[in-house]
């Protein structure tokens, strides 16, 4: 499994337990949006050669 997928299982897992605790619901649904949405962020805060940098690697991991 690639670390992503690893990260978006972790993220599904925090998820669950969150809806699963006796939490506020909008905490619940706050804390799930931010474990799902964190990649994201972390992408778009990047530099443009940054991105370019890592895209690279990942195509170099997959054909090799």
């Amino acid at each position: 499994m690639s670390p992503l997928g690893k990260y978006y299982v972790g993220a599904a897992v925090v998820a669950v337990l969150v809806f699963i605790l006796p939490l506020p619901t909008l905490l619940a649904w706050l804390i799930a949006i931010g474990a799902l949405g964190a990649p994201i962020v972390a992408y778009f805060m990047l530099d443009e050669s940054q991105r370019a940098r890592l895209r690279r690697i990942r195509r170099r991991q997959i054909g090799g």
